[in-house]
């Protein structure tokens, strides 16, 4: 790779993605959406990259280019495919039954500070950490009306756990698909990091359980029963995530096949719920509505699903990685790797990733790592899987997570309230690096990569 940091080309490609990345860790502020600072600098660095190849007389960068394109794509349909079956779970109030069913027990507001906590944690390695947060975190905030003391540490119990929780599954974040899918680990390797993200989460939550009201809320009468097919569309979630996992493990085929073939599964279920609903009685008169007219009760439609998925993020992750993908064409990688990784050595570097995806997303703080690709042990390569997925904990704006809730408990979980348990998130957080050198320790003796 040639080394071009030092010159015009290199040095304007670096501010562009500096003022680009500037824009969206202010999205808070400006409600400019992340994907479209990003977009823009993508491009004109790529531009700028095929400039100063075709100055420096080393060819062109379409080859390089090209290949982020096809690991994009890859990353993309997959993901396509998850929030997909996702936004379809929530149209057949799957996770509205889930909540009201919760409300409905009675239980003690630390008892669902718990309850909300271990969810989370569990359904994150399926779902994904954003989703789950926001799921439970529609639970936080329904039970923990005109108690705005639980409700803020609730919601950063659920941040943390959902983080923690997602860090142990290919599933759970981007940055564990996106290892996952460039071999570094496999999918049951993943499972060596449980106790770690345990320990991320048991620690933390432990000492914020303290500061919970010892209250018992009303129980709600609020019933919300999933839709017909909803519980088909579990099963054939359920079935697309194993036929994922078996076709990538045996037959080395891509994971964006397993989980395309899944969407056109589903794609026929919703054929054969959109037709057994217009024939039902509220929708035996409608049939399809008028172009450009959204009634409220209307036939199932997969489409919809699809159109509701998190577009922001995934143009912002396209917009990563070729923003990235140029950095490293002009050799700012090579700098990167041998000033983290040779200097300090790897279990340092990979320490030091956790604190910097509480800063910057951690999307891409793993795609340079994986573009960097330094030589590591297995122990290591988890090592930044587990920093990485779980080190946006540190702070609420180090994760999609914490942003999300922000958002829904918008004036009570704050920046300020999730810094407060900064200390005991902290001490999460290096137990957990502690806990996986130990129990993973063999790990850590083979190198070269899987």
């Amino acid at each position: 790779m040639p080394d071009l940091t030092g010159s015009s080309y290199g040095l304007f490609a670096l501010v562009l993605f500096v003022v680009a990345y500037g824009f969206v860790i202010s999205e808070e502020f400006t409600h400019l959406r992340k994907s479209k600072s990003v977009l823009a600098a993508a491009g004109l660095i790529w531009i700028i990259v095929g400039v100063a190849y075709q100055q420096a007389g080393i060819g062109d960068a379409e080859e390089l280019l090209r290949g982020h394109f096809e690991e994009y794509a890859e990353l993309f349909l997959f993901l396509l495919a998850a929030m997909t079956y996702v936004n379809t779970m929530q149209e057949r109030n799957v996770f509205a039954a889930l909540r009201d069913w919760l409300l409905a027990r009675g239980y003690s507001l630390r008892m669902l500070f718990w309850i909300t906590g271990l969810l989370a944690f569990c359904l994150s390695p399926v779902l994904d950490n954003l989703t789950t947060a926001l799921v439970m975190g529609a639970v936080v905030v329904s039970v923990g009306a005109g108690q705005p003391a639980f409700v803020a540490v609730a919601c950063a119990n659920v941040v943390i756990a959902a983080n923690a929780g997602g860090a142990f599954s290919p599933f759970g974040d981007i940055t564990t698909l996106m290892v996952w899918q460039a071999g570094k680990v496999t999918f049951a390797e993943f499972f060596a990091l449980f106790l770690p993200s345990v320990v991320n989460w048991l620690v933390p939550a432990a000492a914020m359980s303290l500061a919970v009201p010892a209250l018992q809320p009303e129980a709600s009468d609020v019933r919300s029963p999933i839709k017909p097919g909803g519980v088909v569309v579990i099963a054939l979630f359920a079935l697309t995530i194993a036929m994922t996992v078996a076709t990538h493990n045996f037959l080395h085929l891509p994971p964006a096949l397993g989980m395309m073939t899944g969407l056109g599964l589903l794609s026929l279920y919703g054929y054969v719920l959109r037709r057994r609903e217009l024939r039902g009685p509220s929708l035996a008169t409608q049939g399809d509505p008028p172009r450009g007219y959204k009634p409220a009760t209307r036939p199932f439609d997969i489409f919809i699903s699809m159109k509701r998925v998190e577009w922001d993020t995934l143009l912002f992750f396209y917009g990563v990685v070729m923003c990235v993908g140029g950095l490293g064409a002009l050799g700012y990688l090579e700098i990167l790797a041998r000033v983290s990784y040779a200097d300090l050595g790897p279990f340092t570097a990979n320490v030091l990733v956790g604190f910097a995806s509480a800063i910057i997303d951690n999307i891409p703080i793993m795609f340079a790592v994986l573009s960097m690709d330094p030589v590591m042990s297995h122990g290591d390569w988890l090592l930044v899987t587990l920093t990485a997925g779980v080190g946006g904990s540190l702070l609420s704006i180090g994760s999609a997570a914490g942003v999300a809730l922000m958002g829904q408990a918008r004036g009570v979980y704050t920046f300020f309230s999730h810094l407060k348990w900064g200390w005991a998130i902290l001490l999460g957080y290096a137990l957990s690096i502690a806990t996986h050198a130990i129990v993973n320790r063999d790990l850590f003796a083979i190198t070269g990569g899987t």
